[in-house]
């Protein structure tokens, strides 16, 4: 039963990150139908200026308490992948807006690239570790349980209900989901569409920077290639959950945690994305639109 309780709270810390990175995929998606294939990049960027920042930090504040250093590491975090989103989306996303649907995906795959290899350019190739910051473990019984885990955990269920509450009760998210609905028709009622699919890009940049800063908290280390496959299980978490849906991006990412916590403990471990993928393909096939997801209506 330890054993079983101790992959669950590994499998929820594992699935709170890909929920974290797969609600700006939905996002995104959900309001002008496009999947940011450059989000899991956005992701690494996160993680690469935390790291920047805690060494900025320790080089000049030394005695700086842990809880303000984690604090100013997210904020910078959260401002450079913003700025990083935002120049994307008017870049490289806002001229291929009403082009066919296959330029804004190849172009979002070329931005990725870009991001990748400009941070392997800038930062090197290596694996770039940090000392722990948070160390403390609490013990009950045979299960453990990690300060950070706890940190993550609420991290996760107080930024989803933060957007759930903005996007379902505020003034941006009736604009957000109207322009969802119909671009032409909100703007004809004096929604600003341009301003509002930036200002979705940049809260899904914002999220994908506390997720990378909780990935390297958690982990310790952060190399220029931890946006591909975390970006790929967050997008897989969406999808299973019903892209388009908040609630549904973070159970499609607690899903996969749990299943690749509770394959890698009992099973060989190079099968476990066989096992997430498989579990997708079956949920699909049953529920195309995903868990949480709504059949798309046609507009005529």
């Amino acid at each position: 039963m330890d054993y079983f309780i101790q992959q669950l709270l590994n499998g929820l810390t594992l699935g709170s990150i890909y929920g974290l990175i797969a609600i700006g995929y939905t996002m995104v998606y959900g309001i002008i139908g496009m999947i940011n294939f450059a989000h899991g990049d956005v992701f690494m960027l996160g993680g690469f200026a935390a790291l920047i920042t805690y060494l900025v930090l320790i080089s000049l504040f030394a005695g700086l308490p842990v809880a303000v250093m984690l604090l100013v590491m997210l904020i910078v975090a959260m401002l450079m992948t913003s700025l990083w989103n935002w120049v994307i989306e008017r870049v490289a996303y806002r001229p291929l807006r009403g082009s066919f649907r296959l330029a804004p995906l190849i172009t979002a795959i070329g931005m990725s690239i870009v991001l990748s290899n400009f941070i392997q350019v800038a930062q090197g190739p290596r694996n770039k570790p940090i000392p722990t910051l948070v160390g403390d473990v609490y013990n009950f019984g045979g299960v453990s349980l990690s300060l950070k885990q706890i940190i993550i955990f609420i991290m996760t269920v107080v930024l989803l209900a933060a957007f759930w509450y903005l996007v379902n009760k505020t003034a941006l998210g009736r604009a957000q989901r109207a322009t969802e609905q119909d671009r032409k028709m909100a703007a004809l009622l004096g929604i600003n569409v341009d301003r509002t699919i930036s200002v979705t890009f940049i809260m899904g940049a914002a999220l994908a920077a506390v997720a990378g800063t909780m990935y390297l908290m958690y982990y310790g280390v952060a190399n220029f290639s931890d946006g591909f496959v975390p970006g790929v299980k967050a997008f897989t978490a969406a999808v299973l959950g019903g892209i388009g849906s908040l609630p549904g991006a973070v159970l499609g990412g607690l899903m996969i945690g749990f299943i690749e916590s509770f394959w890698s403990g009992n099973f060989p471990i190079a099968y476990k994305d066989v096992a997430t993928y498989g579990i997708l393909a079956y949920v699909l096939i049953f529920k195309p639109t995903g868990i949480l997801g709504r059949p798309e209506v046609e507009k005529v």
